[in-house]
């Protein structure tokens, strides 16, 4: 425990003495306190044990406090040292600040009349007498003292990051997760200093020029905003204005607490104890957002606005995924709804069995991806931008139809957008992944849909070009059946061992390559393609096959292979051969019983084969 709090973003002493009630308000503090509790716990849960009654609770807060009392009496002494003549040199110290390191500054112009439009939005304007000011230069924070000359403007001094701190730091490709060699740390950035505690309604924060998300600057301007945001809850709630060229982070500022926009100043009035649930988060993926092993079951007071969902379009290649991903799922013990968008290519027989399998369906409109070639894969992968739509829920875990869920990972709904494992690079793997349903959301997604360009070319790139900040949740909870180029054989082994382990080490296996269902259940047919063979695992599949072999006969038919099915893998089969790969999976004998089991009209694979590979050969 105290190793998780030495992490929080704000020392135990600054937090207290900046939250510190007066003793006017002590009653309605009490009345904050109980309204909040059922919050914390539920932030809490999935790290530490449940936590005790209230009144317990309130008495290990009183013990607490006593025990940090030294170090409240020494901050409350930090913030006496300051003095009118140290706030004009924090004036001096941002201005020299902002002339020292570009990376800080925007070549925005300002345009003071929406300002003016959208600070009019505020409800009382009288009662927001203080304005923090943040990486405005000398002319703009004179240009604030014009519009608004009988407010208190106090200029927020904050240091820069250092100047050798990349997006890469923040966003490695890889970090020691069970600590075999190192305990995986960030990097820190300087906090927000705000002598003699004023009060501050409205935060303003010019944000860096550039259309890149992937700014050192901007999260660290964003992050320090929110901090002070959410650190005043007791005293009052804060607006927090940011000018920029470029949307915010739409996962730290959400749109559902976007009060107004006028071009390019964006007014949030954000919940303060959900900010405080972020910034206490890792800055980012540098460490674990969960930990490796969470601790007993997770309870929600939400659950009945939480589902796991997954999406089917354009293909009924995916059903049989779906289907035994929902029985994996329900074997774990999860009573959490089960959601599929389909579309209007999935077939009146394959609906029936995914409502068998416990799937509720939502028929979507299919999205295209307008970079996508006409026929692809991509064509239109866009459509999972749906699930911001699934607004009858706070909160959603997102599964692709291609995993296997072998453990409980409902604490995956205390997570916050987006929480998801790397994949390579600074960037995230979208195949589990926790949103949280919003339809202006969705909005956001498709008003970049022509602008924005997806590494991938897939809805994956795209997500990770609109959500950079991401909170990193350990592999072993979408654990990617892959053996990498570099492995070592102690690597390949106990990843073998770990997707055959009984009773399952891993969360979630997610199956690249061919799928399980697409290849006959006596080995994994991705032995027998050259550049799949990276995804070869015996060990997995056989898992598969067991939660496959748990169904009902009902549900096991929609796993059928299809006639064309079967010759492309005695087609691979051949190529293996002629290719002599050394593995020899292509000299096993077949007694998979979907061979013999013909489910369309016409059932001669062996026929297919005379012709398979010609240039003008089709299937019919």
């Amino acid at each position: 425990m105290w190793k998780l709090l030495s992490t929080f973003p704000f020392e135990i002493g600054t937090l207290t003495a900046r939250n510190q009630p007066s003793a006017s308000s002590s009653s309605s503090s009490c009345g904050d306190l109980s309204e909040h509790y059922t919050t914390l716990r539920r932030f809490l849960s999935p790290i530490f044990p449940p936590l005790p009654p209230l009144g317990t609770f309130i008495l290990l807060l009183c013990f607490l406090g006593f025990f940090f009392l030294g170090s409240i009496i020494d901050f409350a002494l930090t913030l006496n040292e300051y003095s009118p003549h140290s706030l004009a040199s924090l004036k001096t110290q941002t201005a020299e600040s902002l002339a020292q390191d570009p990376r800080y500054l925007s070549s925005l112009n300002i345009d003071w009349d929406e300002i003016s439009r959208i600070i009019e939005k505020l409800n009382n304007l009288d009662e927001y007498p203080g304005i923090g000011l943040l990486n405005f230069d000398e002319k703009e924070i004179g240009q604030w003292k014009q519009l608004f000359p009988e407010t208190e403007q106090l200029i927020l001094h904050l240091e820069r990051a250092p100047g050798n701190l990349t997006w890469e730091m923040l966003y490695p490709e890889w970090i020691d997760e069970e600590e075999e060699s190192v305990i995986p740390s960030c990097p820190s950035l300087p906090q927000l200093q705000v002598p003699h505690k004023p009060r501050i309604d409205l935060i303003a924060v010019k944000l860096p020029s550039g259309r890149s998300s992937r700014d050192v600057a901007r999260l660290h301007l964003q992050l320090e905003a929110a901090r002070l945001a959410a650190s005043s809850k007791i005293q009052h709630q804060i607006h927090v204005l940011l000018v920029t060229d470029h949307f915010p982070i739409p996962n730290l500022f959400s749109c559902k607490e976007l009060v107004a926009r006028e071009g390019n100043a964006w007014l949030y009035k954000p919940d303060p104890f959900r900010l405080l649930e972020k910034v206490w988060l890792p800055i980012g993926s540098c460490e674990l957002a969960l930990p490796i092993e969470p601790e007993g079951p997770f309870y929600s007071e939400g659950s009945g606005r939480e589902a796991y969902a997954t999406i089917l379009h354009s293909a009924q290649a995916y059903v049989c995924g779906a289907i035994v991903a929902a029985q994996s799922i329900r074997a774990t013990g999860s009573n959490r709804d089960l959601v599929a968008l389909v579309d209007e290519t999935i077939s009146d027989d394959d609906r029936v069995g995914l409502e068998a399998a416990g799937w509720k369906i939502y028929t979507i409109q299919r999205i295209r991806n307008p970079r996508a070639q006409e026929g692809s894969y991509n064509e239109w992968n866009y459509s999972k931008f749906r699930l911001w739509q699934l607004t009858d829920y706070d909160k959603i875990v997102f599964i692709d139809a291609d995993l296997l869920v072998l453990r409980n990972i409902d604490f995956l709904f205390g997570m916050l957008e987006i929480s998801a494992r790397g994949n390579n690079a600074t960037l995230f793997n979208s195949g589990v992944m926790v949103i949280e349903p919003c339809n202006c959301t969705f909005d956001l997604l498709m008003d970049h849909i022509d602008e924005i360009v997806s590494y991938n070319g897939g809805d994956q790139g795209y997500l990770n070009e609109m959500f950079t900040w991401w909170h990193r949740m350990p592999r072993r909870m979408n654990f990617l059946k892959h053996f990498w180029e570099g492995d070592s054989e102690e690597s390949k082994r106990r990843k073998t061992d770990l997707f055959g382990a009984d009773p399952p080490a891993l969360y979630v296996i997610h199956y690249l390559g061919h799928k399980p269902w697409l290849c006959f259940r006596d080995y994994d047919c991705n032995w027998n393609v050259g550049f799949y063979r990276e995804f070869a695992s015996d060990a997995a599949h056989k898992t598969w096959w067991k939660v496959h072999d748990s169904m009902p006969g009902n549900l096991q038919r929609y796993c059928l292979l299809r006639t064309r099915q079967k010759a492309a893998l005695e087609w691979d089969r051949r190529q293996a051969e002629m290719a002599n790969f050394e593995d020899g999976h292509w000299r096993m004998e077949i007694n998979d019983d979907r061979l013999r089991t013909c489910v369309e009209n016409f059932c001669s694979w062996e026929s297919m084969l005379l012709h398979w590979g010609e240039q003008n050969w089709a299937d019919n």
